[in-house]
């Protein structure tokens, strides 16, 4: 499986170590989010380290594991601020990145004072997160999309036409689309992995079958597939795609296209397939919501029990859920 591996904690203190495990063990968090705290965190004790060494040395060549918790017990608000001026202007880091590291600091910190007992007094508790522009998702638009699906010239180009299919019909983040399991599917659905572990299951409109249809024929005669549960692998590797692999193609299909250089990514095939929904097909709030695997509907704080045909309703309202393309234009080499 894809992206289930932590990353190597060996140079951070136990006090950090005993954090990422009760965010990861405790919460429930995914790797991928225990991964980001570890990275957010780094750089704030590479921080407390770089202000108490009386020698300078390359800012991301700093080893933690020496830092002792005294330092951590002795932040104030004020070191906090100075930390946010340092991201901000020596690491040159957006007010996205900010507020993400901020927020990791916050959580580590709670963590410290509530769960662990061991501060009386949480540095960042008045500390308020940097405000955010608020910009529309980018997307496709359905001519786009259209045009993506009609120009597939890569090496297994059924294969990445379901790729491509899934994305802009099923809204998948990409760690979703790269876990599926051919065990998974059952009646017309497919059960994936979303954030925090958490399962839903996905309904496969016409053309999501077509596609899956197309590629499945073509995946079971590669003669030597090593991950053989897994749906999308290497015709020349037999082995699951990785995350990196799957963006790739996307990029190659994107070019092939004409629609390189606009900024968009498996992420904006995503915010696509949300959008042609509720555009098109009057796709309730809380439909996308269970569809998307949101934790939370940002127009509205009700939750309602969605029905599963108000879900198949939803995936089935997408304009592009009856398109069939053969992308088979050429014989390719295998990748």
């Amino acid at each position: 499986m894809p992206n289930t591996d932590l990353y190597d904690f060996s140079d951070a203190p136990i006090v950090l170590k005993d954090f990422l495990n009760y965010i990861r063990n405790i919460k429930n968090s995914s790797v991928n989010t225990v991964n980001g705290y570890f990275i957010d965190l780094r750089t704030f004790f590479r921080y407390v380290k770089n202000n108490n060494l009386t020698q300078k040395i390359e800012f991301n060549e700093i080893n933690i594991s020496d830092v002792p918790f005294e330092w951590i017990k002795n932040i104030s608000s004020a070191d906090v601020y100075d930390y946010l001026y340092f991201i901000s202007n020596e690491l040159d880091n957006s007010p996205k990145t900010r507020a993400r590291k901020l927020s990791s600091l916050k959580a580590f910190y709670n963590y410290l004072t509530t769960k662990a007992n061991l501060l009386d007094k949480n540095p960042c508790l008045n500390i308020e997160l940097p405000t955010l522009k608020k910009t529309l998702p980018k997307y496709l638009s359905l001519d786009e999309s259209l045009e993506l699906l009609n120009n597939i010239d890569t090496d297994f180009p059924e294969r990445d036409y379901c790729i491509l299919t899934l994305f802009l019909n099923c809204g998948m983040r990409l760690s979703e689309l790269v876990s599926i399991n051919l065990s998974g599917f059952k009646d017309n659905t497919i059960k994936i992995v979303g954030k925090g572990d958490k399962e839903r299951l996905v309904y496969l409109n016409d053309s999501c079958l077509y596609a899956l249809e197309q590629y499945i024929t073509l995946r079971n005669q590669i003669p030597t597939i090593k991950d053989k549960d897994a749906l999308f692998i290497s015709k020349k590797l037999g082995k699951r795609l990785s995350n990196r692999r799957v963006q790739q193609i996307v990029a190659e299909c994107l070019k092939s296209a004409g629609l390189d250089g606009k900024g968009y990514s498996p992420h904006k095939l995503r915010h696509t397939a949300a959008t042609l929904m509720y555009r098109f097909g009057n796709v309730d709030m809380l439909a996308l919501k269970e569809i998307l695997g949101h934790e939370h509907v940002t127009t509205t704080e009700i939750y309602t029990h969605i029905s599963t045909d108000q879900l198949k309703k939803a995936v089935a309202s997408s304009p592009l859920s009856k398109v069939k393309i053969n992308p088979a234009k050429h014989d390719g080499e295998n990748e």
